[in-house]
């Protein structure tokens, strides 16, 4: 082999099932895989490669230091693999740190295809290359944000929420972690929209979007699925856990994480206290939900099973006064009882 067709080479630093929907095609591309950040670390100092790709998944603890490796040993190209609930640390990771260095150059997010990686070595080739993968790459961007985000709240959407739940709980299923999926509607929602107009309604979706997604967790997820119903996914967070704090999150003797239970109390308050003379004349009272909590691994073990049952407890809600969250297996349980 030629030294431009060894430089035309990717490698794949990693465990790449599930990462590419189309890695049965592997073949076709000049790739090599290298199972370990270690193995990668040597593989990329002893050959030439046009792009370094690293799967996220596992290199909890070691990330920093091995891109760092790879920045140091190679002129690739660092394209990081991120699964969803990765993205916020992989898109600090491409932007500049103070002393003006970048630890990758860019990162897509997985399931993805291996020829979106492999279209790297050909931008290699010339300026116009480069400059025409740069344009798909902010189509592809801007197609996904429409795909995955509500268009009035700004929020994730459905299909986004359903997809990322499923990551987490399989990434939970395999590391010992936890999932919480929380279920919930504006109460007396078509009463705003009919005395004070759809504007007005709007505006409801729009603030209480704002006002959760203030309460939670930067890593959690927030989401409206349909009308005036949200979802939100709290989970573990995207590094390993440790210390007193995450072992007492853990505790089995905690149903459902405290955080959860913290946030949804906290959105309750920050709801009820809306000015709602800003929605006009006829927007009297205050602002409640109805919901419901339903936890991995006590309530269900797949993502169909959560939403399942956390909306036959938010139901419940809803028949027994509204105003309320209910844990899921806990009928009449509402978290404003929990301590």
């Amino acid at each position: 082999m030629n030294k431009g067709a060894e430089s035309s080479r990717v490698l794949l630093v990693g465990g790449i099932g599930g990462v590419f929907v189309d890695a049965e095609s592997a073949r076709r591309y000049p790739c090599e895989v290298a199972g370990s950040l270690l193995d990668g670390l040597d593989r990329a100092a002893r050959g030439s490669f046009s792009v370094v790709g690293v799967v996220m998944d596992g290199t909890a603890g070691q990330l920093h230091s091995a891109l760092r490796a790879l920045r140091n040993g190679t002129h690739a190209r660092i394209v990081l693999l991120a699964r969803m609930y990765e993205e916020p640390v992989a898109r600090r990771l491409v932007e500049q740190e103070p002393e003006g260095s970048k630890l990758a150059d860019e990162y897509l997010v997985c399931p993805t295809r291996l020829a979106f990686l492999c279209d790297r070595v050909e931008a290699g080739a010339s300026p116009e290359a480069r400059a025409d993968v740069a344009r798909l790459e902010r189509r592809l961007r801007y197609l996904e944000y429409l795909a995955t985000t509500d268009d009035l709240t700004g929020l994730k959407n459905r299909r986004y929420v359903l997809e990322f739940a499923r990551q987490v709980l399989d990434r939970a299923q395999r590391r010992g972690g936890r999932l919480t999926l929380l279920l919930f509607d504006i109460d007396n929602f078509k009463h705003y929209n009919d005395v004070c107009g759809h504007l007005a309604g709007d505006e409801i979706l729009r603030q209480a979007g704002i006002l959760m997604r203030r309460c939670c967790r930067p890593h959690d997820v927030v989401a409206r699925i349909g009308g005036d119903e949200f979802a939100a996914v709290f989970w573990d967070g995207p590094h390993p856990v440790g210390g007193s704090v995450e072992r007492d999150r853990r505790s089995k003797q905690t149903d459902h994480p405290a955080e959860a239970i913290s946030v949804v109390k906290r959105f309750q308050e920050e709801l009820g206290n809306t000015d709602l003379h800003l929605l006009g004349p006829g927007a009297k009272g205050e602002l409640t939900i109805s919901g419901a909590l339903a936890s991995f691994p006590r309530d269900g073990d797949s993502v169909q099973a959560l939403f399942q049952r956390a909306d036959s407890a938010l139901l419940e809600a809803k028949r027994h006064g509204k105003n309320r969250i209910y844990l899921v297996g806990e009928p009449q349980s509402d978290i404003a009882d929990v301590s």
